[in-house]
Formats: structure tokens, C-alpha cells, sequence
């Protein structure tokens, strides 16, 4: 029984490590979490930067995701659909539970303003493999 929980322990660890590493090169800068009106919901917004060349892993939100993209070029593959390739001024909406990932496809830094409108106390993010 003490072997089969230093396994577990083991795996927990390093699945959260893998985790980490999926996230290299990108930073979510948390600006304002609020509670809305709608119960079990709430807001969130947050800068979301990503290196040149880097691809965020694929993954969920608990809601909708509103973006705008506030410098670079962000190309974006959302389940179901082309992948779009938006610009510094471009919006992007994101139905709640979609697959979805980025990658900066520019020369220099991108970053977008993002925007969740998700049910609360649930994780952000889910990345799906």
C-alpha cells in the first residue's frame, strides 16, 4: 500500500512538471477577477503573452474566452474551424469547452488581452492532449 502512494505521489509530480514545460514561453498576467451578476459565474481578464515560435498547448476554458490582440501575430486553431491568423487591433471570440490553442507566428514578443466569462472555482484552463 506505502509503494502504490510513492507511486502515485511520483506521477502527480511529474504530470505537474509536464505541465509547466508545456507552458514555456507564455505568461498570464492576471489584471482583474470579479464576480458577475449571473450566479456561479464570474470575469476574468488577463494579458497573455507568448514568445516568438511558441505554441500554447492545446486546452479548454470553463466559459467564454473574448480576445484581443494587443501586438504581434497570433495565428489561432480553434476545433472546427481554419486556423486565422489575427494581427495587433483583431478580436477572436471562443465558445465556452472549445479546443483551442495559439502560436506566435511573428519575428518579435505577441500578447493579447483575454477575457472569461467562466463558471467559478473551476480551473482556467484544461489543456487537452
Amino acid at each position: 500500500m506505502k509503494t502504490v502512494r510513492i507511486l502515485t505521489a511520483v506521477v502527480l509530480i511529474a504530470a505537474s512538471g509536464l505541465a509547466q514545460a508545456q507552458l514555456a514561453g507564455t505568461r498570464r498576467i492576471d489584471l482583474q477577477r470579479h464576480d458577475l451578476s449571473a450566479p456561479g459565474r464570474e470575469v476574468i481578464q488577463a494579458r497573455v503573452e507568448i514568445d516568438p515560435g511558441v505554441t500554447s498547448p492545446r486546452h479548454t476554458h470553463p466559459g467564454e474566452e473574448i480576445i484581443y490582440v494587443l501586438e504581434g501575430s497570433l495565428e489561432y486553431q480553434v476545433e472546427g474551424k481554419p486556423p486565422v491568423t489575427l494581427k495587433a487591433g483583431d478580436v477572436l471570440f471562443i465558445p465556452a469547452g472549445t479546443v483551442h490553442a495559439a502560436k506566435n507566428v511573428g519575428s518579435g514578443n505577441a500578447a493579447e488581452l483575454a477575457t472569461y466569462v467562466v463558471e467559478k472555482g473551476k480551473p482556467l484552463v484544461t489543456v487537452v492532449p
